[in-house]
């Protein structure tokens, strides 16, 4: 196994263990310690993802640069999405909408994500 497969593999279980915390995160109880506690590892893994998609970007991008750039964008914002959820359902403010923009963001960046060349071939 090469390294460019081990870190897609990785910037791959980054993400699905993010989008899993965030939802448990996401339904917790608004002012328990163990919602902190999860936000804060949740906070980690969104510096892996960066991490990881920006290694990835770095070394696939000559193949399609403005692909690869929206799929970061967009990735970054889907990232962005999750923590106004938690930050703003935390301060009791209304949600629904950054609810939305996460679901959009995030089968965004996996439908340009699944479409590049180091992507799964599903569609």
């Amino acid at each position: 196994m090469d390294i460019f497969t081990q870190t897609t593999h990785l910037h791959i279980t980054t993400w699905v263990v993010a989008v899993i915390l965030f939802l448990i995160a996401a339904f917790m109880q608004r002012d328990s310690k163990g919602r902190k506690i999860l936000h804060m590892v949740l906070r980690l893994f969104y510096v892996l993802i960066i991490i990881t998609g920006l290694t990835l970007f770095i070394e696939w991008s000559s193949s399609d640069p403005m692909l690869y750039g929206i799929k970061f964008l967009l990735g970054v914002l889907t990232i962005g999405m999750m923590e106004m959820v938690l930050v703003r359902s935390k301060k009791q403010k209304p949600v629904t909408m950054f609810w939305a923009l996460f679901a959009v963001f995030l089968f965004a960046t996996m439908f340009i994500g699944f479409m590049l060349p180091i992507g799964m071939d599903f569609f």
